[in-house]
């Protein structure tokens, strides 16, 4: 009789249950290195930069990674994966190229189904993926617009080659980061526990802080205030791709279409 009257019940897993800890803290002890060694001059300013990828990007990742039970493991080989892309790139803009070493990677572990979790595995949901397409044309062409009328703001045409090794970074750090942890792990996570709303307000308040702690973002009122606009309405679109299909490729596709039209825009 007690035993119906009190069921048992499995004890909640905390929210940030199996974040990969040491790893993390390695990569925040291996930033701060490379802070001091720059200011030091024992490291060209370069460094700098591929340290703020690895670490970064790298922790974004190696977290969602963990989360979906991938293990230690494969958040090494994402941050190494993308210290390799973020030093080729440094060396020269067509070194961006090596990016592409994440997303080949993780599309070969969903060939083998390991990250299944996160979305990155079974059929590829066509219908959902136009739909992500059309919602980063509709962002990003609103951005051109609105930032050509207001700041007279040109398409960035005379450096190319900037602006492909910026969609490259795009693709290979920037959206798989920033779509595999915010909508993959911490979304997914949040809306098992909470209403939607609250999952959605939670994952999209992150996804904004992270791009305005940005440091190559421009800290004027105006494109802040910008930024932070476009950024929740992708956040809060691609966390509705990612409920209907359960892939993460709608929502990447959407972030994608969006960041290469920031990418044609002349810096202030």
């Amino acid at each position: 009789m007690w035993a119906i009257e009190h069921p048992w019940r499995p004890a909640e897993r905390s929210l940030f249950a199996e974040t990969p800890a040491p790893l993390l803290g390695a990569l925040a002890l291996a930033g701060l290195g490379a802070l001091a060694l720059v200011e030091l001059h024992a490291l060209p300013e370069a460094a700098l930069g591929v340290a703020g990828v690895a670490v970064g990007q790298g922790a974004l990742l190696a977290t969602a990674l963990g989360w979906a039970g991938a293990g230690a493991r494969a958040g090494l080989v994402a941050v190494a994966l993308l210290a390799i892309g973020a030093s080729a790139a440094a060396l020269h803009p067509v070194g961006a190229v090596a990016y592409a070493g994440v997303p080949l990677w993780l599309w070969w572990r969903a060939r083998r189904g390991a990250p299944a979790a996160l979305g990155l595995a079974g059929p590829v949901p066509w219908g959902a993926v136009w739909t992500g397409l059309a919602v980063g044309a509709f962002l990003g062409g609103h951005l051109l617009i609105s930032v050509a009328r207001t700041f007279g703001v040109r398409l960035r045409v005379d450096a190319l080659d900037l602006v492909l090794a910026a969609v490259a970074y795009d693709l290979g750090a920037n959206v798989p980061a920033a779509e595999a942890f915010f909508r993959g792990a911490l979304f997914d996570r949040a809306q098992r526990r909470w209403p939607l709303g609250a999952a959605v307000a939670l994952s999209t308040a992150a996804c904004v802080t992270r791009y305005m702690l940005d440091p190559r973002l421009p800290k004027s009122v105006e494109v802040i205030v910008g930024a932070a606009f476009y950024v929740t309405l992708l956040a809060a679109a691609n966390c509705w791709l990612f409920r209907w299909s359960g892939s993460l490729l709608p929502g990447a596709a959407a972030a994608l279409v969006f960041f290469t039209a920031y990418r044609l825009l002349s810096p202030p």
